[in-house]
């Protein structure tokens, strides 16, 4: 099936989400139920907290994501692309009971 396939040099988003963290978090954004802080974050997706904000801050270069300060801590949202991303990714997710 993937004979005579060249895979080429990735491009940000496919390297990104070729890994089981970042597509948890971006699910775990996409619930209404969800806190959307890092530190909460971190833990529901049992990923240390500088592993987290290393993925919220490429999500946030690759305009998935924003971020508001709010106090000591930042809120942070999906952006439209974010969203167009999290939803298809959060019905796979449950077909395969992830």
């Amino acid at each position: 099936m993937w004979e005579g396939v060249i895979i080429g040099t990735l491009s940000s988003l496919e390297e990104l989400f070729l890994n089981v963290k970042p597509v948890k978090i971006l699910v775990l954004l996409n619930d209404p139920s969800s806190e959307k802080y890092a530190s909460a974050i971190s833990k529901k997706v049992d990923c240390t907290y500088s592993h987290t904000v290393r993925i919220l801050q490429r999500m946030e270069n690759e305009g998935l994501i924003t971020s508001n300060k709010k106090g000591r801590k930042k809120e942070i949202s999906l952006t439209e692309k974010g969203e167009k991303l999290a939803k298809p990714l959060a019905e796979t997710l449950h077909q395969m009971n992830f």
